[in-house]
């Protein structure tokens, strides 16, 4: 389980393709400080299991599944991503409950600078427009953002200095993909709703 906010951005150093899965060798600095070999780490939004972990990288792998419904299997040498260690009863939860299992891949539309301030706007496969809500949640590669504007094939998010900085947004262009992952509270909900409607149709 993970807040959302991105501690440091990493670079790929290598990866290794192992018949339909992967190996990835991110180098970093600040998750590696109480990292350990089993924990789960945040890539980009996709929760992956630290391995190899060494004094300025460590190793994760990609499954089939990962690799298929993720960025993860695009990503060259020399690729920025988002890291987040997994959070503890002691953190502050700053952004929203991101559990690391990505919905679908977006893609980045357009960047408009405000002065100090960004506003990036993001399609998203249309199966996951039934969570998105204006002013919800949203995680975009591991960040958590909230929707502030929201159309039938698109949503818009407010970056502030800060997130720009600290994330690997600025690295993106108009066209590449992006990781989603929407509210999980969105699915509960859903669930229940669909459950209690399918109840009252065999009563």
């Amino acid at each position: 389980m993970f807040t959302g906010i991105v501690e440091e951005v990493g670079t790929v150093r290598s990866f290794e393709r192992r018949g339909e899965d992967g190996r990835l060798v991110i180098e970093a600095q600040a998750v590696l400080e109480d990292l350990r070999e089993g924990d789960s780490i945040c890539v980009s939004g996709v929760c992956l299991t630290a391995r190899a972990i060494g004094s300025d990288s460590f190793a994760a792998d990609c499954s089939r599944e990962t690799l298929q419904r993720t960025t993860l299997g695009r990503l060259q040498v020399g690729s920025r991503v988002n890291l987040e260690r997994a959070l503890t009863l002691s953190t502050r939860l700053g952004g929203h409950i991101v559990q690391g299992h990505v919905d679908g891949r977006g893609r980045l539309l357009d960047v408009q600078g405000h002065g100090e301030s960004w506003t990036v706007r993001i399609c998203y496969p249309p199966e996951l427009g039934r969570y998105l809500v204006f002013k919800g949640s949203i995680a975009v590669e591991g960040i958590s953002l909230t929707i502030a504007a929201l159309a039938d094939e698109h949503f818009d998010v407010a970056i502030i200095p800060k997130t720009w900085e600290a994330t690997n947004l600025q690295y993106l262009r108009p066209g590449d993909e992006v990781n989603l992952e929407a509210d999980v509270i969105a699915k509960y909900v859903e669930r229940m709703l669909t459950r209690g409607r399918e109840r009252v149709a065999l009563s």
